[in-house]
Formats: C-alpha cells, sequence, structure tokens
C-alpha cells in the first residue's frame, strides 16, 4: 500500500509539472483577474509559492508536509486542501451509496434470474439490456434522463444537491451503467458455480430450488460480484467526474475539475493521493471479504511442521 500510494504521489507530482502553461499566471488570473495582470505581480507569486524552486525540491517538501498529515493549501483559495477534500466527501459518499445501491439491486437478481433461466428468452432480454447498459456513455444517459424526468415531466430537479429528489437521476446515472457489468459477471459466475457436483448433490437430496440458489450456489458466485462491485464502489468514492459535472453535484469528482481548469497543483495532488487511499483501502477490504464468502479461503500464516 504504502509503495502504491508512494508511486501516484510521485507520478501524479511530476504529470502536473510537464503540462503546459505557466501555472503561476493561472493562480494571478484567479486571484487578481486578468485586468490586474502583470509580470511582477507573476513573479511575486511564483516567488511566494515557491514555484521558482526546481521541481524536486518541491516534491521532498510536500511529500514531508503528506507525511506529517499536511496536504498544503488551496493555490487559488488559499484554503486546506484537505478541508476542502473533506467538505466534498460527504456528497461523494452520498451519491456512491446510492449507485451502489441502485447498481446491486438490478443486477444481482438480473444476473440470477438469467443464470437459471439459461438460453430462454429472459436470460435473452436480460442480457440485451445488459449489452445495452454497457454501451450507452453516461453522460448520454445523463442528458436524457434529465431530458424526459425534469424538462419533459417536471418531476425531478435538474441539479444541484438537497433533498432525495436531488440524488435519483444522477444514481440511476451510474447505477444503471455499474449493473450492466455487475449483471453479466453475476450470470457467468452463477453458470459455472450451477455446475458444479455440490450444486447437484443438493438438489439429488430434494433440496428446494430456492434453497439451492440463494443458500448454496449465490456465496460461492459472489466472489468475482465483489471484487467488481468493490471497485466500482471505489470509482464512485474518487468522485464520479462525468456525473457531478452533469449535475453540479459538489463531490471530489468536481472539485478535481475545477482544480485542473484552474491549474491548483495542491488541490490536484491532494485529490490524486485520497483518490490512491480509497483504492488500496477497498481492494484491502475486499480481499478480506472474500475470506468470509469462502471459507476455504484463508490469509493466515502456516505454521511450519516440525
Amino acid at each position: 500500500m504504502l509503495v502504491i500510494i508512494l508511486g501516484v504521489t510521485l507520478l501524479t507530482f511530476s504529470m502536473m509539472h510537464l503540462a503546459p502553461g505557466d501555472p503561476a499566471e493561472q493562480i494571478a488570473i484567479a486571484r487578481y483577474g486578468i485586468e490586474e495582470l502583470s509580470q511582477e505581480t507573476i513573479e511575486w507569486i511564483r516567488h511566494q509559492e515557491g514555484l521558482d524552486a526546481p521541481v524536486y525540491v518541491r516534491y521532498a517538501k510536500w511529500l514531508n508536509h503528506v507525511i506529517h498529515g499536511d496536504l498544503g493549501r488551496s493555490l487559488i483559495t488559499g484554503e486546506p486542501v484537505l478541508d476542502e477534500i473533506i467538505a466534498r466527501f460527504p456528497a461523494t459518499l452520498q451519491l456512491a451509496l446510492a449507485s451502489m445501491i441502485v447498481s446491486l439491486l438490478i443486477a444481482i437478481p438480473t444476473g440470477i434470474l438469467s443464470a437459471v433461466k439459461r438460453n430462454s428468452a429472459i436470460d435473452y432480454l436480460c442480457m440485451t439490456g445488459a449489452l445495452l447498459g454497457v454501451s450507452m456513455p453516461n453522460f448520454w444517459l445523463a442528458l436524457l434522463l434529465i431530458l424526459l424526468f425534469s424538462v419533459h415531466l417536471g418531476w425531478l430537479p435538474v441539479c444541484g444537491r438537497g433533498g432525495i429528489e436531488h440524488l435519483i437521476l444522477p444514481a440511476l446515472t451510474l447505477g444503471t451503467g455499474m449493473a450492466a457489468i455487475t449483471t453479466r459477471l453475476t450470470r457467468s459466475s452463477m453458470l459455472e458455480v450451477l455446475g458444479q457436483n455440490y450444486i447437484r448433490t443438493a438438489r439429488a437430496k430434494g433440496l428446494a430450488e430456492r434453497l439451492v440458489i440463494g443458500k448454496h450456489a449465490l456465496k460461492n458466485a459472489m466472489i468475482p460480484v465483489v471484487t467488481v462491485a468493490g471497485l466500482q464502489f471505489a470509482f464512485l468514492l474518487e468522485g464520479a467526474v462525468i456525473a457531478e459535472t452533469i449535475f453540479a453535484w459538489p463531490g471530489i469528482g468536481r472539485l478535481l475539475v475545477d482544480s485542473i481548469f484552474n491549474r491548483d497543483f495542491a488541490v490536484i495532488q491532494g485529490c490524486a493521493l485520497f483518490i490512491a487511499v480509497i483504492f488500496v483501502l477497498v481492494n484491502l477490504l475486499v480481499d478480506i471479504a472474500y475470506a468470509y464468502l469462502d471459507p476455504r479461503i484463508r490469509y493466515e500464516r502456516k505454521r511450519a511442521q516440525v
């Protein structure tokens, strides 16, 4: 985890400083406007923010602050980067949980039904829907939902964060797209498990089909589904950039986009580090979940036999 996070910090810092344009000029425009822009102001900001130092010196200073829990201050607003991320995180977490619930409520029942009814009309219908969901871009689905439910029907607000009515459209946009992938994976995993000997034994004992599916097959089929769902949830926690931008959702994804446009290096690096930590932690939780889903998987070290 430490190696991955350190590599992310180094790569992000290097890429930000290889980007075209003068960050000192962008900061001066954001702070004082184009009317008061002068070369003296740009040079003063360059020196004030330490942008005139060599890249490796700036990276070492920033990394030292990160180790001590300080992600620096925004070059535009002057606010602590960590405070800005924490302020945006509840909105992102709310959207991520809602989208994941929508995804799983659609994907798992549909995948199970498709596997149980293999090669039937229901199976073909479910897989066609999953194919459409995978193929449709999120931004296009978001615009269609806005056009239908906000413009024509007037049932839901177009953008912003407020009550549950503001959450429905962005959650549907993200959840249905993820559900398409999870549905196909659930189906293939269930088909593999349903062909195992212990499933045939359970059926030979006369167990009800719902018990065979729900108690014996589903749990063992969930390992690849949990893996993908965990990665999807990590993606949502980093901020769904397109959905948050279209629906003006004040999450981390929108903060990252705004920071890129403003060339706010401190916030960009802080967001990248936060995203890396989220990904490695979610992967750790997914690995732990494996041991619960499949008792054959254990992580303790076996003692050497003497």
